[in-house]
């Protein structure tokens, strides 16, 4: 029984290392579209665009929003899972 449960720890030990290094990406990546979200809405405010370039900068901000959106809550899913102390690897299919 005991082997079992010190499996069980190192097991649990292992997933929450594995998911607050997944939390530290996640927090990166989110970080970094947000500064392209920024350097998007700065390129549309400070040229003049043409209706298409408009057109443009504004598909590739919708989905760097949506993008953003699902990795938040990727993000939220992983620290609640860690914050709850109920650790394991998320596998995406």
């Amino acid at each position: 029984m005991r082997q079992s449960q010190a499996e069980t720890r190192r097991q649990q030990n292992v997933a929450k290392r594995s998911m607050t290094k997944e939390a530290k990406q996640l927090a990166g990546l989110i970080a970094g579209l947000r500064k392209s979200l920024d350097g998007i809405h700065k390129e549309r405010m400070s040229k003049k665009l043409t209706g298409a370039e408009m057109g443009m900068l504004d598909e590739r901000r919708n989905n760097l929003l949506l993008t953003i959106a699902a990795l938040d809550d990727r993000l939220s899913a992983v620290q609640g899972l860690i914050n709850l102390g109920r650790p394991h690897i998320i596998r995406v299919h």
